[in-house]
């Protein structure tokens, strides 16, 4: 029996009918060349068959909503979905079933995840075989983005030629030591105790700061008060509309090895001014920029399970009408939280943290004043592999994430990084934002639009580094 962490608990409370609490993937395969059409239909029916229990966090149910606990009745039915959809269908067709199964709750009786194997859609090269889909959701409060992501990593493969026998919540492992990677540190209790005692002068000294920087309207310092209001702030309902796309990674590294910023400052850039446009286009641009919630991983083992993250409130810059300026004023508001993280340890920034940011997430448990939010939309970035995954012999395409929506927050943009590109999966109430799909086009123009910048002026920013990542 494990107890559940402040954070953890916290996706417990939040959820409700109208905001599950899970986060999901779709992944986008590829039969091997030789592989028939019922290459899908026969890798099913070897997990549908499988006696093998699934491995931890797979096999964690909630027990009195405070201790996770190994699951003795496992029953696959309650997981499993094999879907066919008419063939060909298109990807189109494939978005419209996960945007449908995204908004469905988890059953907490059980071990909250779920696993869909969707057939049928149609191949990227003619006379190939129809590719297949696995959308897989998991509950937040089991993982985050990072050990979401390390999951995915363990149940696949490098290698094109390996026979997988076991099902993915088993976890393809050939060295017990592989598991041992992954499972949380459970730390003695009186340890704990003294770790949280020993943040409290540190964490007081950055409240302190925070507080000076706020009265003293430092220039880049951003506040929970800071956040307009707009369109992605209202009530949301349990429909959801989930929109994809794959970039190429090396515009991001060129853009950002140009203008001497990180890559997830020119993340942030483009989706910044991808907001603007697709605001102005519903005639709502907010006179004050937009606050985006960006997470960072504050994860230094290799462990894949519970939540270690705080975030950083950052500012968009939505307010400016030159792509450059946005991204200026994003480098340093970023920089302005990464500093203040840097000094303190992983608890110290999870107690300032739930300390800064209580009256926000007060609001959002409570769903008081949903147009009032201390940020407009969560923007994160989870690193993937740099290599090609297969599973046996198919070959992992794009993965595209699926995340949370929370009353006053009715959209998400969460990419994901996978060899060569970044994948983006924007996450929307359907209800609340019409035609979110549009911002995929706005992305697009936005790289364009900074990329002619670069090339006519070569602009040498003269922006502080120190506290890059």
């Amino acid at each position: 029996m494990r107890l559940l962490s402040l954070i953890d608990q916290l996706f417990i409370q939040l959820e409700s009918r109208t905001q599950p609490m899970h986060v999901g993937g779709l992944f986008l395969f590829e039969p091997p060349e030789n592989a028939g059409d019922c290459f899908a239909s026969e890798l099913m029916q070897k997990m549908q068959t499988t006696n093998t229990p699934p491995n931890f966090p797979f096999n964690q149910v909630l027990d009195k909503l405070l201790f996770w606990q190994d699951d003795e009745s496992f029953e696959i039915y309650q997981h499993f979905r094999h879907i066919a959809l008419p063939k060909p269908a298109r990807v189109r067709e494939l978005l419209q079933y996960v945007s449908l199964e995204h908004g469905k709750l988890l059953n907490k009786d059980n071990p909250m995840w779920e696993c869909h194997i969707i057939e049928g859609i149609e191949p990227e090269v003619k006379g190939r075989p129809h590719r297949f889909a696995l959308y897989f959701k998991i509950h937040h409060s089991l993982v985050d983005g990072i050990a979401a992501m390390r999951l995915m990593q363990k149940s696949l493969s490098h290698s094109k030629t390996e026979e997988m026998t076991l099902p993915l919540w088993s976890l393809l492992t050939r060295h017990r030591n592989q598991i041992d990677a992954i499972l949380p540190i459970n730390k003695p209790t009186k340890q704990i105790i003294k770790e949280q005692i020993s943040t409290i002068r540190p964490v007081f000294k950055e409240l302190k700061n925070s507080a000076i920087q706020l009265t003293g309207k430092h220039p880049h310092f951003v506040s929970t008060f800071d956040a307009p209001a707009s369109m992605l702030n209202q009530r949301i309902t349990a429909s959801r509309r989930l929109a994809t796309q794959s970039y190429n990674l090396e515009r991001f590294k060129n853009l950002s090895t140009q203008l001497k910023v990180t890559v997830n400052d020119v993340v942030l850039a483009v989706c910044a001014g991808a907001l603007r446009n697709y605001l102005i286009e519903n005639d709502d641009l907010p006179k004050k920029p937009l606050i985006a919630f960006v997470p960072i991983s504050l994860r230094k083992d290799k462990s894949a399970s519970g939540n270690q993250l705080s975030f950083i409130l950052a500012n968009l810059g939505t307010h400016l009408h030159n792509p450059l300026d946005r991204l200026q004023t994003i480098h340093k508001s970023m920089n302005d939280g990464k500093r203040r993280f840097s000094r303190m340890t992983q608890a110290e920034v999870i107690n300032y943290s739930l300390v800064a940011y209580s009256w926000a997430m007060l609001n959002l448990m409570t769903s008081v004043y949903p147009k009032k939010q201390a940020f407009n939309l969560i923007i994160s970035n989870v690193p993937g592999s740099n290599k090609p995954l297969y599973w046996n012999g198919a070959k992992l395409q794009a993965l595209y994430p699926a995340s949370i929506l929370m009353n006053g927050q009715a959209l998400n943009i969460t990419l994901a990084t996978y060899v060569d590109k970044i994948e983006f999966g924007i996450t929307a109430c359907d209800d609340v934002l019409p035609h979110i799909q549009n911002m995929l086009k706005l992305i697009e123009q936005e790289i364009c639009a900074l990329e002619e910048l670069t090339a006519k002026t070569q602009p040498k920013l003269r922006i502080t580094n120190k506290a890059e990542t």
